[in-house]
């Protein structure tokens, strides 16, 4: 039986960082986004992390599926990477000239993206996603974006939703939403909207939170393809989280397409800071024409790291020992499930994969599950989806298994 988890330097801490930090860790980090229940279940400072693990300030170790939320690819502290990042810091990061390592960068993004004539670097997801939805509108001389429901694209205004708080009618004006997987959905759109469509923006798949992740039916992204084409309007895809999980050449080129656009950051240079905004050489003008930049955009160190993260993931096949990883996880916990009476739903890529407990529509039975694998050192949140890196073992998965499988017990103990 595993250790069960107690975090009162957490605890002490976080109540130390809400008197000088707005919500003490905010946003998908802190507790107050609604994947951290009950909070008393998770730390919420971190001390260090090494390959498939991260330890917290109380002293406890996690094997760690949320990666630093997709950061992690590689492993955490992954030696080639953190070695090529080394060599560039002493040579220089942000400098009043960018290094020529830009170049390599862009190059080898090039080379790998299957859709890639160019690349633009930036700092965050919602960097990049911004700039598409910008170039899309500049190439266009349009407004209108089409998104699909359940979506996720970053945290600028025209990502949110009229009734957030700051948001006002202008923001998203211009939005138009429809249901994923459904084509004449956006064949109806089209023709209603006729010449005023800048561009349809989606994820690979739709793994969205506090929802199963749904895989695109047969044919789908094809016939979005062709739809944009004909109506001359941008297709991008926000690779952002799934992005060299399912392949080194774009998550498209794994759905057997091509976007306009594609937007990568997360596991684009293991844990180092930039993103990357991809795309086709007809859009190469506009994307010069933007007035969009940023104070440490063309630092040196992440472009070195990404160098090394990326050569590195071509030469271990990263997407297949992910997906295999994942593959294998996914059955033995719902194995585990079946054995212990529960309907557990492993949902989406294994690489990148969301656990629900449809035992119960409430939710409360899955986040009572959730929490007890937290408290013995499985690193899960309640209603987000989970990430597996290279350095993921046997012996993790096998020890994720039994955790699991005292989860089950004790939430079966409380029923």
């Amino acid at each position: 039986m595993h250790e069960v988890y107690t975090y009162p330097n957490s605890q002490s801490q976080f109540l130390r960082a809400t008197k000088v930090i707005p919500s003490g860790v905010y946003g998908h980090l802190g507790p107050a986004e609604g994947c951290f229940i009950p909070i008393e279940a998770y730390p919420l400072f971190g001390e260090r992390a090494q390959g498939s693990y991260v330890w917290d300030i109380d002293g406890h170790r996690f094997i760690d599926y949320m990666c630093a939320y997709g950061p992690n690819i590689l492993g955490y502290n992954d030696p080639d990477v953190d070695e090529a990042a080394r060599k560039q810091r002493e040579k220089g990061d942000c400098m009043t000239s960018p290094s020529t390592v830009m170049i390599d960068f862009a190059e080898l993004l090039v080379d790998t993206v299957a859709s890639a004539d160019w690349a633009f670097f930036a700092k965050n997801g919602n960097d990049v996603t911004s700039m598409a939805v910008m170039a899309a509108r500049a190439y266009t001389h349009r407004k209108k974006i089409v998104f699909f429901k359940g979506y996720y694209h970053g945290v600028s205004p025209w990502t949110q939703k009229i009734d957030y708080p700051g948001i006002i009618e202008e923001d998203v004006a211009n939005n138009i939403y429809i249901p994923w997987n459904d084509t004449q959905a956006l064949e109806r759109v089209f023709a209603e909207n006729r010449g005023e469509i800048a561009a349809v923006i989606g994820q690979p798949y739709m793994h969205g939170n506090f929802m199963d992740n749904q895989l695109p039916v047969s044919g789908f992204w094809q016939k979005v393809r062709k739809l944009c084409t004909d109506n001359s309007t941008v297709l991008i895809v926000d690779d952002v989280r799934a992005g060299f999980r399912l392949d080194i050449k774009g998550s498209d080129h794994y759905f057997g397409f091509e976007a306009d656009l594609i937007c990568f950051c997360k596991a684009l240079a293991n844990g180092y800071n930039v993103s990357a905004l991809c795309g086709k050489d007809f859009l190469k003008n506009t994307i010069s024409s933007l007035s969009y930049t940023g104070s440490y955009w063309l630092s040196a160190v992440p472009f070195a790291a990404g160098i090394a993260c990326i050569e590195k993931m071509k030469k271990l096949d990263c997407p297949k020992i992910l997906l295999d990883k994942g593959a294998k996880l996914r059955t033995e916990l719902m194995k585990a499930a079946v054995e212990a009476g529960f309907d557990l739903r492993v949902t989406g890529m294994p690489s990148l994969f969301y656990l629900r407990l449809a035992d119960d529509d409430s939710l409360m039975l899955h986040q009572k599950w959730i929490a007890e694998c937290v408290r013995r050192g499985v690193f899960f949140t309640s209603h987000h989806n989970h990430f597996i890196n290279a350095s993921l073992t046997d012996a993790d998965i096998a020890e994720t298994v039994e955790i699991a499988k005292e989860a089950f017990a004790e939430v079966r103990s409380q029923m």
